[in-house]
Parts: C-alpha cells; structure tokens; sequence
C-alpha cells in the first residue's frame, strides 16, 4: 500500500515577517544608553579616572596629574546615593544644582577585595568633613570657617547644604595610620606604634636656607627640580630663603659653594594651633607635634571621658550615626548613660606627602571605612599648564605606578 502525505499548509507567524529596521536615532539612541550603563558599571565597580588638582601630595603626585584608582583592591562601595545624573559627582557642570537626589539612600555596604588597606598606600576617599558646605565657599572647610566666624554669622551669609558620604568631594593622601595604630608626630617626625617613619624620598617640607652672599642665579635650584616661583620664598632677611623640597634635594642644596646652611622648619612644641584636630583648648598640638592617638577599630571599646570626647565624639555621632548628649558628669548615647564606647567600623589616618601645604587628618581627624573610594594605581596622563608648547605634557610620568 502507497501511502502520501500531504504537506500541511505553512502558517504565517509574525516571527516570519520581516524585521522592521531600526532608524539612525534609534541606532545612536540604544548605542549611547548601552554606553552610558557600561560606562557607570566600569567607574562604580571597577575602575574611575580622577585628576589632582592641589599640591599636597607633591612630589609624589603633581599638579595636572591624571590617575586610574581601582575601585576592587579594597572592595568597591555599593552606591549610597542610587539615583544619580551619570558622570557628575555631586554638582551639574552647567547648571550649578545637584547632581544626585537624596531621597534614597542605601545603607554602607562593600563588595569583597581584593586586599585590606595598608601603611603607605594612596588612597582616594570622601571628605570626612563635607557633610556640610557653605556652597558660595566650597573650597573652605564649613567647621573651620564656623569657628572663625561663629555659626551664626555663616549660616546668614552662605547657603548651607548637606552632602550623603558617597557625594562629598574626593580627596587623596598617604594612609599614614591604619585601624587600632597608635599615631603621635613629634618635630615633623610621624611615629606609628612606637617607631619613627621617616619621610619618603618623595615627601617634602620646609627648610630655611641661608646664603653666603645674595648674588646667585636662581636657575641652579630650577635644574634641581624646584619650582622657583612658588617653592622658594624669601624672607625679610636678604640672603635668608624658604626652600619647599625633599631631603634629597635639599642634600644637594647643602653641596652648593654659596649656601651656609640648611635647616629645617617645624612647629615649636606646645605652640597650639587652633585648626589642628581635635580643637581642643586642652592640647598644645600642632601641624608637626601631636598625639598620641589611638586610630578606632571595628570591635575596639573607649572609656568615655574628657580625654577622650574630644577625640571620638565626631566618629560616634556623625560617622557612626548615634545621638550623643551630654549628662551631668557622664553621656547618652541614644539616650542611655554610657561610659565606654564599642565602634563599628575601621577609621584610617591619611595625611599630604607635601607636609607643610596639605589639609589632612591633622585638620579634621580619622577617615572611616565607608568613606573609602578606591587604591591609586598609576598616572596615564601629566599634564603642566605651565610648561612651554612642547612642554605640556610631562612624557617622564605616563603610565607610572604610584607608590
């Protein structure tokens, strides 16, 4: 028996019909979201670009240097502030408003790393203090200017804001003293634990330097790598100069047949300095001698006393959000009497490899963990805006590690 089977009639589905192709906007439409979103994953859990703008790291870092920091060797943070223009970090570029909205924040949470933070590493963080800016006056720090001028007076006269920790503005410095460290600065010397550190080779501060005569030529300490205009500063003495520069340049300076002398310039012990943390009348300390200070760890207790609050009392309220009060001879905190603290995170101490012209912990104390933004890992550009047309770019600092 032959049997013939008939081919079942084919139905069309929409499948079969043909595509409709995309126009040119659309093309650049999905192009440019596909971009954006790769883009703002790579900077938020990667890696980000960022430049230097002051000098407080020189000669480490200059002025014009543009780096990558890695954003997996100490964890990437998980966004707090979510919604978020792509590419502005807390002010629009034209506009002059937020570039972020603050009605969801997400709490502090860090992806895994790929190390802890350690001695000597440049670290890019968060400005511990920026919670607050006086927004005609950002560049000056908002505490500092309220015990200048009184709160009062400051809050009339500027437009006071408050920034979420991942929109304050970007710092970056050495990580002088990791959490649990015992940290003390004696005559410009750090000391950690008890031993001195000395000052890297790339490190700098200020020397006094005198001359035996006042007729010299300038253009011998440019060879030597100093900026003549801006690090090396006469004083009223004629043949008395301020030299800015690193032991190693300075130790040719010593060599030149015209110098009489090199010294350097620290703070007098016990010559207070009313800016330098914990701004306690209590402390003589200053920018070159201070401490000791106990950096707090996840897990550590503190006694709580007059000793002690001026020191902590910042990371116990802001850093760690708990309500703090004062109570007769003791404290609440949350509104129960307390006489120790236990701390929840890892706080860090990060000071300028450019002693003398840095704004560092000195100024506004520990760095905590959620603060953290990434590892500096190399230069991929230098660029000198003084430098001659050929001069620019500093072709000796590309794509050099930073140490």
């Amino acid at each position: 028996m032959n049997w013939k089977f008939r081919q079942k009639d084919k139905v069309e589905t929409p499948d079969d019909q043909p595509k409709k192709k995309k126009s040119k906007a659309r093309e650049w439409t999905d192009a440019i979201i596909f971009a954006v979103v790769a883009a703002t994953i790579i900077r938020v859990f990667f890696i980000e670009a960022y430049t230097i703008p002051t000098g407080s790291m020189e000669r480490s870092l200059l002025i014009g240097d543009f780096l990558f920091v890695s954003k997996m060797n100490y964890g990437a943070r998980v966004p707090m502030t979510p919604v978020a223009f792509p590419f502005a970090h807390h002010t629009m570029p034209i506009t002059g408003t937020k570039a972020y909205w603050d009605g969801v924040q997400w709490k502090y949470r860090r992806l895994p790393g790929l190390s802890d933070i350690k001695r000597n590493d440049v670290v890019v963080f968060n400005y511990p203090q920026g919670d607050t800016v006086a927004l005609e006056q950002q560049d000056v720090d908002y505490y500092q200017m309220v015990r200048s001028a009184g709160w009062r007076q400051i809050n009339s006269q500027y437009t006071i804001v408050s920034r979420p920790v991942d929109k304050r503005e970007n710092y970056i410095k050495r990580c002088i003293g990791i959490a649990g460290d015992t940290i003390s600065m004696k005559a410009g010397l750090v000391t950690i634990n008890g031993k001195p550190e000395q000052l890297k080779n790339t490190g700098q501060i200020t020397y006094e330097v005198t001359f035996k005569t006042t007729d010299f030529n300038p253009d011998v300490f440019q060879n030597m790598g100093f900026n003549v205009s801006d690090e090396i500063i006469s004083t009223e003495t004629p043949n008395v100069y301020r030299f800015i520069g690193t032991a190693p340049m300075m130790a040719e300076v010593r060599k030149l047949d015209f110098v009489q002398s090199v010294r350097e310039l620290t703070a007098q012990a016990n010559d207070r300095e009313p800016d330098i943390f914990p701004f306690d009348p209590n402390r003589n300390w200053n920018v070159d001698n201070f401490g000791p200070i106990i950096i707090p760890k996840t897990g550590w207790t503190v006694k709580l006393d007059s000793a002690t609050m001026p020191l902590y009392e910042r990371a116990i309220r802001i850093y760690e959000g708990n309500k703090l009060e004062k109570s007769g001879k003791g404290w609440l905190i949350n509104g129960k009497p307390a006489d120790s603290y236990t701390f929840k995170m890892n706080y860090y101490w990060m000071m300028g490899d450019n002693r003398h012209r840095s704004a560092d912990s000195r100024y506004w104390g520990f760095v905590p963990e959620d603060h953290i933004v990434g590892k500096a890992l190399f230069i991929w550009m230098s660029y000198d805006t003084n430098g001659s047309f050929f001069h620019k770019i500093r072709w000796n600092r590309l794509f050099r590690g930073i140490h």
